[in-house]
């Protein structure tokens, strides 16, 4: 069970996609069950209506589907929390040792997009990078929570993300800071799918990238040095997390900023895929600087 949003930028309408063991594959319309795939939905047990709805036949077949735009899994989401340098090979690359605690940062939720909408380089970016990440949706609320256990049960499901960093507004210089880095428009691709936690196994997926064609991250989520239930328990203890939220698990060794590549430039061409959530695909444009009044 694929849990997805198709249609133009801001009239998605919710879906869910059925995948047979002879390779079938189905779409269904969610219209009969909620008016799109939010924090409200997940928060009141939509995934598990979802399911009854298919056993019992309820959902209406949707047709098209192939000329409909894929949107983000999710509407925006209240809050996209970033976690840094949550692989070994990755923290080494970016020249740092590897946490002892979780690296956590913020991401506004503007940057949310689709998983294969055209991806804008700020108009003097040099550094734009690519990181292709495990995302946590979160599926009911979680604050303080007492245990690794508990903060399992807040987890709705996984999708693919991308997390795109310009390095220079990031990290050097006098004003680099991951905040100005991590923020930039369509810079957090989501999907194509949600995929309900029940369904996969979050601990163990592999990650992949490229650019152009050419491979670039290859790792898995086993590798991660805080894994999903942990990254949840921890953010709980600073930030209320809401269904819907997104957490960026972190990205694995690969990306430019380890010097092995060079940064993106327009008409470049990113791919990020996470095994059982489905394959991104941006192709990368420069956004025009704005024209003075």
């Amino acid at each position: 069970m694929k849990i997805m949003r198709l249609g133009e930028s801001g009239s998605e309408q919710p879906a869910v996609l059925v995948s047979s063991a002879d390779g079938t594959d189905r779409y269904f319309s969610l219209l009969p069950l909620t008016a799109d795939v939010d924090g409200a939905f997940l928060g009141s047990g939509g995934l598990a209506n979802v399911r009854k709805a298919l056993e019992a036949g309820e959902l209406p077949v949707l047709e098209g589907v192939a000329a409909l735009r894929i949107g983000s899994p999710l509407a925006r989401p209240g809050s996209v929390v970033g976690i840094g340098m949550n692989y070994a090979a990755h923290a080494a690359e970016s020249g740092a040792e590897p946490p002892t605690i979780p690296v956590v940062f913020l991401k506004p939720s503007n940057t949310v997009t689709g998983p294969c909408d055209p991806a804008p380089m700020p108009p003097r970016s040099t550094h734009y990078d690519w990181e292709v990440e495990l995302g946590i949706v979160i599926g009911r609320e979680a604050s303080y929570l007492g245990s690794v256990e508990e903060a399992a049960a807040c987890i709705a499901g996984y999708v693919t993300a991308n997390d795109l960093s310009e390095r220079e507004y990031q990290l050097p210089g006098a004003a680099g800071q991951w905040t100005k880095g991590k923020s930039l428009p369509g810079s957090t691709p989501l999907g194509p799918w949600l995929v309900p936690a029940d369904g996969i196994d979050g601990g163990n997926l592999r990650l992949r990238s490229w650019v152009n064609g050419e491979p670039r991250q290859d790792s898995s989520s086993s590798e991660l040095i805080f894994d999903a239930p942990t990254l949840v328990h921890h953010c709980s203890q600073y930030m209320r997390l809401e269904p819907g939220d997104v957490i960026l698990t972190g990205t694995p060794q690969g990306v430019a900023l380890s010097g092995r590549f060079p940064y993106l430039r327009p008409g470049d061409v990113v791919e990020a895929e996470v095994e059982g959530l489905g394959r991104q695909r941006q192709e990368l444009f420069r956004a025009p600087a704005a024209v003075p009044a």
